[in-house]
């Protein structure tokens, strides 16, 4: 659809012809052209008259060779068993009472699948049809939304399996022979028994993050966080168990300005990246926090944020990899893990209102980099 303005001073907007409808657009109250999903009319006598971009990219016929066609001709659907659905229907001479046809999967010509939903619009409830509307979607983003469930079921499977064969192993044998183990025999048992334990938990909360960051329910309790703090507790813990303190380099560059975010989740993100770089990395593992400026646009105090750089000196991230890094189920090596701690770290960030991005360290390793804006709770404003 193409819209004009007139370059006299003062002029009115000029709407003029969609492309993808025939007369005034204006009159469906909205552009055809913006909707995300496929739209076909046919008016009273079954001529179609609205066929907008998202039909075209759907059915690969031009808006132009449909307009003004049978609605049977321009948009020729069959069943999955080869049935001609317009016929099947009989939108125009059917139930006087019908409104709609819900959703199904029908084939264009070539077999080519879509998802078609009709409305049938009348003057009065049981009067003659005015307006047959036709839904169009694409089977691709379904197929990829039932793969990716797949893929997460699957992995949450296999994930689950190892640690709960474990722990059913390791109680299953203290129960039937307890007396025939020794205190530091049964110790090691049941040490094994409570990590593995913490292991599925850690992936329940993981699987809990994703629905809520899917479904936008990500909750941000914002509160006062030293970053530099959060960060510095990070590395002892890495330190009290066996790394050595000369592996990490924390700078922090002063003044920062005040930050203020959901402590346990930025503790997540932390967590999630300084892990990555002693797992996967090698050499120093060097942590920077500075003032910058909010990726929301704009200059001034309000927009002040705190940006935290993790960078290793191992091998670095694939320059074709970068590009998939966020997505789920991505693993930067075979060295475990379920590839969703960094998805769930982008859902973070981002429900903060940050960025987070993944660049080549100056030491040739990876560096991620994150930015969070420092703006306080609404109620302190």
């Amino acid at each position: 659809m193409s819209v004009g303005t007139s370059s006299a001073p003062g002029a009115r907007e000029v709407r003029r012809p969609s492309a993808s409808c025939s007369g005034d657009p204006a009159e469906l109250g909205i552009d055809p052209d913006d909707l995300p999903d496929g739209l076909v009319v046919a008016d009273e006598h079954g001529h179609v008259i609205c066929f907008n971009a998202a039909a075209e990219r759907v059915t690969a016929v031009r808006a132009a060779d449909a307009l003004g066609q049978r609605l049977e001709k321009a948009l020729p659907l069959e069943d999955l068993e080869g049935r001609r659905w317009w016929q099947l229907t009989d939108p125009y001479g059917g139930l006087a009472i019908r409104r709609r046809q819900p959703e199904r999967n029908l084939l264009l010509p070539g077999g080519r699948e879509v998802l078609v939903s009709v409305r049938y619009v009348r003057s009065e409830p049981t009067g003659p049809v005015r307006r047959v509307v036709v839904s169009l979607r694409d089977t691709e983003a379904r197929r990829r939304t039932e793969r990716s469930h797949a893929e997460l079921i699957a992995t949450v499977a296999h994930e689950l399996r190892s640690p709960l064969t474990s722990v059913k192993g390791f109680t299953a044998t203290l129960l039937a022979k307890w007396e025939r183990f020794t205190d530091d025999q049964k110790r090691l048992m049941l040490e094994t028994v409570d990590a593995d334990a913490d292991r599925v938990t850690r992936l329940i909360a993981e699987l809990l993050d994703i629905s809520r960051i899917d479904s936008g329910r990500l909750e941000v309790r914002r509160q006062p966080v030293d970053i530099g703090a959060a960060v510095g507790r990070h590395i002892q813990a890495y330190v009290a168990a066996g790394q050595p303190a000369d592996r990490f380099l924390l700078r922090i560059e002063q003044p920062l300005p005040a930050l203020w975010a959901d402590p346990d989740k930025i503790d997540q993100v932390l967590s999630n990246l300084i892990e990555n770089a002693v797992r996967h990395g090698d050499g120093t593992v060097t942590i920077d926090i500075t003032a910058t400026v909010s990726p929301r646009e704009g200059e001034g105090h309000e927009n002040a944020a705190t940006s935290v750089t993790v960078s290793d000196e191992g091998p670095g991230i694939p320059e074709e990899s970068m590009n998939r890094v966020f997505t789920r189920f991505w693993r930067g090596s075979k060295r475990g893990g379920t590839g969703l701690g960094l998805y769930i770290v982008k859902g973070i960030v981002e429900a903060h209102g940050g960025a987070i991005e993944v660049g080549r360290a100056p030491g040739g390793g990876a560096q991620f980099r994150f930015t969070l804006p420092v703006a306080t709770p609404a109620y302190l404003t």
